[in-house]
């Protein structure tokens, strides 16, 4: 945890995670602790699902990282409380497109649009491929 925010390295991401269909909201001041007024280099300000990398130095961050600070498991077979059965798949979708292997290995780039989408194993996923991020960001 930080006392401020370093700026060096500043850059945006943004998270959507769908289960059955259903918009998961990735939630408020994940990395931030209003009490200490501490922050992480890996955060967010609001419940849009932009994630906010500003660090002090060029070091790769990892989808994984999101979800530790949101205090919740990603795996190839978890994603959250959700555990995907036999009946169901995982995928992880960047920019349109699916990501082989960990999901929580995924390095962010400036702009990604990341999907974290469950369903069933048949089932083709609806995503969105970009997102519009305000100006600024």
């Amino acid at each position: 945890m930080l006392g401020n925010e370093m700026l060096q390295v500043h850059y945006h991401a943004h998270l959507d995670v769908i289960v059955d269909g259903q918009k998961v909201t990735v939630p408020q001041y994940i990395g931030i602790d209003e009490n200490a007024q501490t922050i992480t280099a890996l955060h967010t300000h609001d419940a849009t699902g932009i994630l906010h990398i500003e660090s002090g130095e060029d070091i790769p961050f990892k989808l994984g990282q999101v979800f530790t600070e949101w205090g919740q498991p990603l795996t190839s077979t978890q994603v959250g409380p959700v555990t995907v059965g036999a009946d169901k798949a995982l995928k992880l979708i960047v920019n349109g497109k699916e990501v082989a292997g960990d999901p929580a290995a995924y390095v962010l780039k400036s702009h990604d649009e990341v999907v974290v989408w469950v369903g069933a194993k048949d089932a083709t996923p609806d995503v969105p491929s970009s997102f519009s991020f305000p100006g600024g960001l």
